[in-house]
């Protein structure tokens, strides 16, 4: 008798010590890919027996805490639905309820991304009241930094109401609302965002000490008071813990505080997106905004911006979103993040979930052609819609570097510029100042990048 009360004993008290744990993100009122092989992972003593069984299917997973007291289990979602109950067990249980199968998007950036409607949203009243949508979810992170890769992150699940929507994303709410509304299928939103900072802030540091170039630059960056700015401070803390989580894929609005390195941003980007489809093994889909016209301090430097974030548009799997046209340049902020977040939705929901048919940019510049007399541009799209605003925003240059207002005609997908005094035109550029708005559009009235012909760099040398 006294052996089974000293092994019910130790039993007893071992398990009070040795409790599972799971990081943040997992919890009730969360969202889970649909369809996928889902990890869940945390830590426990070495050794523990961990299971899992999932409410959709009563299906029961097992696995054991390995010697560095972790353990992870991969689970089988099914197709949209809920609610579901996840319940965990080790030596001692958890259950996580109210949980939704559906689409998960991890959003990020700066504070155009972070920007909230109690920030300040065009319709924000109004905006709010009806903000009601049990079936979308928010995930906030909370701000932190870290020098070494983090393992957990600070921040908690919020059903989809006027009070949780109103200190949440505003593009990211949109996004959910817009892909809610036409696939109904529940929709969670991680935000991962801080304002004001820089993108090397948000990538690991090997991905950036490998190119000399982005190196020189990230080195280059001042501290500012309202954010870090050291290469992987914040991917330490506020993204690797998300690695490993099923999800569908990025959006991401972020710029501002690159145009000091502008004319590398499209290097700089793809390094970006690269490093985190590398750590994820996927390639997941990226999406991404361009940042609006606005009066920065030194001159070019947001529209040479702008074109580098068009030119890394090239990378597989990528869309950019342009807001030339619902920009504010008085404003870094733009107050209209529901277009915002509709472009960006309608971008998924025409390439990934086969609804939505109209366009999802405007023009695209194919290549051009140089030769005496003139430049031709072609496009993407005969429904080139160019008013005279648009007219006036077309240059020409020759070897001397010199640009002079082109004289335009379009045929068909093509734009002819030509200048009766530059007889051999080598160079074009299109809307090339900071605060130049959308004055090439579609028939759809999605407007076009800003751009200059890329042989320019090679002769400027930027």
């Amino acid at each position: 008798m006294r052996f089974k009360f000293l092994a019910a004993f130790l039993v007893a008290s071992f398990s009070s010590f040795a409790n599972i744990t799971l990081p943040t993100f997992f919890n009730s009122g969360m969202v889970l890919q649909q369809k996928s092989k889902v990890k869940i992972w945390g830590w426990g003593k070495t050794s523990e027996p961990v299971s899992i069984t999932t409410s959709w299917d009563e299906k029961q997973y097992t696995h054991k805490v390995d010697n560095n007291g972790k353990w992870f289990i991969e689970i089988e979602t099914p197709i949209y639905g809920g609610p579901y109950e996840i319940k965990i067990k080790g030596y001692n249980e958890i259950s996580l309820k109210n949980i939704l199968i559906g689409e998960v998007w991890v959003v990020s950036g700066q504070s155009n991304m972070e920007w909230s409607a109690a920030s300040g949203i065009d319709n924000a009243n109004s905006e709010v009241a009806k903000a009601n949508f049990p079936d979308i979810r928010f995930f906030g992170v909370n701000h932190s930094t870290a020098l070494f890769l983090q393992q957990n992150l600070s921040g908690e699940w919020q059903v989809c109401s006027p009070e949780s929507m109103k200190n949440f994303s505003a593009i990211g709410y949109y996004f959910a609302k817009h892909i809610f509304e036409n696939i109904q299928v529940p929709v969670g939103i991680i935000n991962t965002s801080w304002g004001g900072t820089p993108a090397e802030a948000w990538m690991p540091e090997e991905s950036i000490k490998t190119d000399a170039v982005l190196y020189k630059d990230a080195l280059s960056l001042k501290e500012v008071p309202w954010g870090p700015v050291k290469t992987a401070a914040i991917y330490n803390a506020m993204v690797a813990p998300l690695v490993g989580l099923k999800i569908k894929g990025f959006l991401w609005y972020q710029g501002e505080s690159n145009v000091s390195n502008a004319a590398n941003y499209d290097k700089l980007l793809n390094t970006l997106i690269n490093s985190w489809r590398k750590v994820w093994g996927e390639e997941l889909p990226f999406y991404y905004v361009q940042i609006a016209p606005y009066k920065y301090g030194n001159p070019e430097e947001g529209v040479i911006l702008r074109n580098a974030q068009r030119m890394a548009e090239t990378t597989p799997k990528t869309a950019m979103v342009t807001i030339s046209d619902i920009g504010n340049i008085d404003d870094i902020h733009p107050r209209n993040k529901k277009d915002v977040g509709i472009r960006l939705a309608n971008v998924a929901l025409k390439s990934l979930y086969s609804a939505y048919k109209g366009d999802v940019s405007g023009p695209k510049l194919l290549l051009y052609e140089s030769k005496k007399g003139q430049i031709t541009l072609f496009f993407d799209t005969q429904e080139l819609k160019c008013d005279k605003n648009c007219q006036n925003n077309f240059e020409i240059a020759d070897t001397s570097g010199e640009f002079r207002k082109a004289t335009v005609r379009i045929k068909s997908n093509t734009i002819v510029l030509t200048n009766s005094k530059i007889s051999y035109p080598v160079f074009a550029r299109f809307e090339w100042k900071n605060t130049s708005e959308a004055s090439l559009k579609n028939s759809q009235g999605l407007p076009a990048s800003a751009f200059i012909t890329d042989n320019w760099w090679q002769f400027k040398n930027y």
